[in-house]
């Protein structure tokens, strides 16, 4: 395990021991707490509790009493509004402004578009209208809808947007979302699961090297990692896409059985062995990007807006089961 991933991980430990013990009668599920430690991990900057605190209230005051993010998704949505702008609390309502366009353009109200109009106030295509963004990725999602009707859900608002802030025409990107999928569903991935079909949406972020090069080399991470004894779950499917645009990727599996060991044997995460998996691979991807001799700049930023994608989608997975949890509990 490289030096940089060590100091990640022991890092990782001390953000989450630190929210742990200030929240731990406010929050159910802790893998909400381990998203927020490695937000701030992945965008390398310090944690300050009081000002995570101090912003988490904030937006609790300043929305409706049945809002979504009165709830524990307040916490993730803060740590991205501290993380993205310096004035988070003026950004909030910019940020609200964001979503009710995009719920105006199409999209459902939820615990997904609230994801989703944060991946749209911090894209790096602002040049566009707001209009014009929340077209396209409305236009995108019906696209992805049309393909795969019952794969498709609100879960994947997040990655329609991301995907409306890259240059290219929508039709060109379903055909390469649709490659995807259909060939990696041929090679032992769950054709049936919602994540191969997310999967598919991850690769096709990636622009500039070959798709079957691509696609070929997530097929081969798999089997090694699973001679190597570690099943890949459908629900690792992201996180394997993630990995699978590094061009050695192959040699970090090591490097990932490594630091997948250290979390596991941490007192701390020992209970959450599939988040520590996918965790491990966005540590070990973050420590490649960190040293920039070994990826280049293009497939950086390729990276760092996958893991934007992969942790949105895993925050939008448990704010909607906590959502769907609230609900029943209602009736």
């Amino acid at each position: 395990m490289g030096q940089m991933a060590e100091q990640l991980v022991h890092d990782y430990g001390q953000i989450f021991g630190e929210l742990k013990k200030k929240l731990r009668w406010q929050i159910t599920d802790e893998r909400t707490l381990m998203m927020v430690a490695s937000l701030y991990l992945i965008k390398g900057k310090p944690f300050n509790l009081e000002e995570f605190l101090g912003v988490s209230e904030y937006i609790k005051k300043n929305v409706g009493l049945f809002s979504s993010l009165r709830s524990t998704q307040r916490f993730t949505i803060a740590a991205m509004l501290i993380l993205r702008f310096e004035n988070p609390e003026e950004t909030f309502h910019v940020y609200l402004k964001v979503y009710d366009k995009l719920t105006e353009k199409g999209f459902k109200r939820g615990a997904f578009t609230y994801i989703a109009a944060i991946s749209l106030l911090t894209g790096e295509q602002q040049k566009q209208s707001l209009d014009v963004m929340s077209d396209k990725a409305v236009e995108i999602y019906k696209g992805m809808k049309k393909s795969h009707m019952f794969l498709t859900g609100q879960r994947d608002y997040p990655l329609a947007v991301l995907l409306a802030q890259e240059e290219r025409e929508v039709e060109s990107l379903m055909n390469e979302i649709d490659y995807y999928y259909h060939n990696l569903s041929k090679k032992r991935f769950s054709k049936r699961k919602t994540t191969c079909n997310f999967l598919s949406h991850v690769l096709s972020l990636q622009v500039g090297e070959d798709c079957e090069v691509i696609m070929e080399r997530c097929i081969r991470l798999m089997d090694k990692f699973q001679d190597g004894g570690k099943r890949i779950k459908p629900m690792y499917y992201p996180a394997l896409g993630l990995l699978a645009l590094l061009e050695d990727a192959e040699r970090e599996i090591n490097n990932v059985m490594k630091v997948n060991e250290r979390l596991n044997g941490e007192k701390l995460f020992r209970w959450h062995k599939d988040m520590n998996f996918m965790m491990a691979i966005n540590f070990v991807v973050k420590d490649k990007v960190e040293d920039k001799r070994l990826v280049s700049t293009g497939i950086q930023t390729t990276i760092e807006t996958i893991m934007q994608a992969q942790q949105a989608a895993m925050v939008a997975a448990m704010a909607g089961a906590a959502t769907v949890a609230t609900s029943s509990g209602n009736n």
